[in-house]
């Protein structure tokens, strides 16, 4: 199979209160009042002109704390093994988060943010307006989430930097 690589540039860092993934909420809308600093690097700053107009941003990072990729896991909301792509789980092959937060304000390179879901120090890739006619699709079918119960909005240990558990979340041979 042919290698294929790709070049990233890091255009900023997250600065969030969550230091670990134990604890901390697993997608945006559980994250509701928690807000954090997304800090763009001075060289990208001008990218940010007009940004101010819009409600919501994705943000789109690397998982640079995630385990090495696996095919198959029990996600955050689940007790059943799934496939990855199924998931949003962090150990991909290309390990890249992408999380819809709301832009609350602007100040020079700094943005600050709600509803933020991601670690401290994540290095950031790229900042993509959200907006509702291109990005929402409310009747579309969510696979196995749709018939999950509410409740698990924090992430446990399951997806550690170095794959391993030392407690919660159900456990496979194939994890």
């Amino acid at each position: 199979m042919p290698s294929h690589t790709q070049q990233l540039t890091t255009i900023g860092l997250v600065r969030s209160p969550f230091k670990e993934a134990a604890g901390m909420p697993i997608q945006p809308p559980f994250a509701e009042g928690t807000e954090g600093i997304v800090e763009v690097f001075p060289e990208y700053a001008d990218g940010l002109h007009d940004l101010d107009g819009f409600d919501r941003i994705w943000l789109l990072y690397w998982f640079d704390r995630a385990p090495s990729p696996r095919l198959r896991v029990v996600p955050f909301r689940d007790e059943v093994q799934r496939g990855l792509f199924a998931t949003r789980a962090p150990c991909r092959p290309n390990p890249i988060g992408l999380s819809c937060v709301r832009l609350l304000r602007i100040e020079h390179n700094l943005l600050t943010v709600g509803g933020l879901d991601i670690l401290d120090g994540t290095p950031l890739l790229d900042i993509k307006p959200y907006v509702p006619g291109f990005d929402a699709f409310p009747q579309s079918r969510a696979g196995w989430l749709e018939n999950q119960r509410a409740g698990r909005v924090l992430a446990d240990d399951r997806f550690g930097p170095d794959g391993s558990r030392s407690s919660g979340g159900p456990r496979s041979e194939l994890d």
